[in-house]
This record gives C-alpha cells, structure tokens and sequence, in this order.
C-alpha cells in the first residue's frame, strides 16, 4: 500500500536527498556524546545537514532523573509527554510530518527519538542508515545555519511502543514471563570495565545483544532477514521481550532492529541499569 510518508524505520542518505526540501520533512540531528554532553551541540554547531533541528539527549528526549518522590528514574528518564510534544511543535512537526533521526554513531541517539515519536504514536520516522557518514559519502556539504522552523502542531495519539518500570522487572524475575535483552557492550554486561554507572553487573536472568551488532561494518543496519534470524535465537516471542541498555537509550536501537526484522512488540524498560543499579536491594549479576 502506498502512503505519503513510507518512511518507518529507516531511510537511505540517497532518499533523504531526494526528499529533503520538502515542506512536511523534518530532520533532526542527535548526535551527543555520553561522556561530553556538550559534543553533540558542539558538532552541530561546526556542520550539519541543512534545516536540521538539534536534539539534545538530556534536555530534549528525556525528563527529569527524579521522580515526585525523590527516587530515582534513571540517568534518562523518558520525556514527560506534553514536554515532548511541546519539544516536536518547536522543531515544526505536526501530524502529517515524516521526521528523520541521524546522528555520528550507527543511530544510538536517532533511535531514541525514533522510539519517542512512536511512544505518542507518531510512525513516520525514520532513522538515517549510516548516519552523517552516509549522508556526506553522497557528496552533500553540512551546513552551520540554523533553521527557524515554523511553530507544528503535532499531537499525541494511541501509542505504538510498550514500557515497562523496575516493580515489573522485579517481579518478572520470579515470574519470568518476559525475557530482558541488555544492549550494552559484553564488557558492561559483565559487570567489567564499568566507568557510567555507580555499579556493574546485570539484571539478572537478562541476556546480551550489544546494540553494535545490529549493524554491518560501513554502519549501516543489517538486512531485516539477519536481523530476525539473529533475534530469533534470543526470543522466540517479541511480546514477551523487554529491551534495557544502561539508561533507556541504546535498548531503542535494539527496539528499531526488531522492528526492521518484522518482529514487532517488545517493550522498553526505560529506566535500564541506571536505575535499576541505584536500589542495593534489587538483585544484580556479574558475569555472563
């Protein structure tokens, strides 16, 4: 079936080029570094693709780190749903926008906002494949104009994600009805090399998928027809499943794949090892 915006997971540079002027085409960039959340401003600043909006990790595609309580919610919390729409409509996207996510970093950052449009119900997204690389491999210039969108006015529809919080992991470890998929890196998974968060290890009862083996050696995603067959020896049912990482973020990119395969439903556990670490009463795991 044809649509206006088939644009649902991810897009090549050479589309994006042919689409990009557009008037219902936003892109938006969200490079950002973990260990330097300044970089992703910085990069942008010296060059990008042209009408671009920035996303900031922190600031733009998460909320606060505490909850009304006091606990804590994770190094980045999910968006409080009317900041995220407040967020889009100042970016220009409204309701019939196809919006693409790039970043420098195989989309570990695009595939959060890719993630967060769907959360309000938002499918035309796509994620650029191979990212800022592929996009200056066509030959394309950057740019360091910043854009002056005019106001969107997107709203917030029936969702097309699931999440999940920690009560549910916790009771999942006795039930083990869903089965946890951390993105991280082997290393981290383990409970080694842990330089993030305050405490290494895993959830335990979770197994490993690093989020970097989604993709190919050019950083580019893999077929959908390896990704479902590497998937497929992890979980035999996407409803079932829950992706983590250490605070919400690269689990998308683990989110996006799926989908990519065509096995669709798993759900979020936006909080991740970032909050789930910060409890010394919930469980955790070192080692494979």
């Amino acid at each position: 079936m044809t649509q206006a915006h088939p644009y649902k997971t991810l897009i090549s540079a050479a589309n994006l080029l042919a689409n990009a002027q557009k008037p219902n085409w936003v892109i938006v960039d969200c490079r950002h570094d973990l260990m330097d959340p300044g970089a992703g401003q910085a990069a942008y600043a010296a060059g990008h693709i042209a009408a671009a909006r920035f996303a900031n990790l922190d600031r733009d595609l998460s909320g606060p780190k505490q909850a009304a309580d006091g606990a804590f919610k994770g190094r980045h919390p999910l968006p409080d749903t009317d900041a995220l729409i407040a967020t889009l409509r100042r970016w220009g996207v409204s309701d019939d926008t196809q919006v693409v996510a790039y970043d420098a970093h195989g989309g570990m950052y695009a595939a959060r906002l890719w993630w967060l449009l769907r959360s309000i119900g938002h499918d035309s997204v796509a994620v650029l494949d191979g990212g800022l690389a592929a996009w200056q491999a066509e030959g394309q210039p950057l740019t360091t104009r910043e854009p002056t969108p005019a106001p969107g006015s997107i709203c917030a529809k029936a969702a097309l994600t699931r999440s999940v919080d920690a009560h549910d992991i916790l009771i999942n470890l006795t039930s083990q009805r869903q089965i946890v998929i951390d993105a991280r890196a082997p290393d981290r998974f383990r409970g080694e090399n842990e330089t993030i968060d305050p405490v290494g290890g895993h959830i335990p009862g979770a197994k490993n998928r690093f989020f970097k083996d989604n993709l190919q050696a050019d950083g580019r995603f893999k077929s959908g027809h390896q990704l479902h067959e590497e998937f497929s020896t992890l979980i035999s049912e996407p409803r079932a499943a829950v992706m983590q990482c250490g605070s919400g973020v690269t689990a998308c990119h683990n989110l996006l794949a799926l989908e990519i395969a065509g096995l669709h439903g798993a759900a979020l556990y936006p909080g991740s090892w970032s909050e789930w670490c910060a409890d010394a009463a919930r469980p955790i795991v070192k080692g494979v």
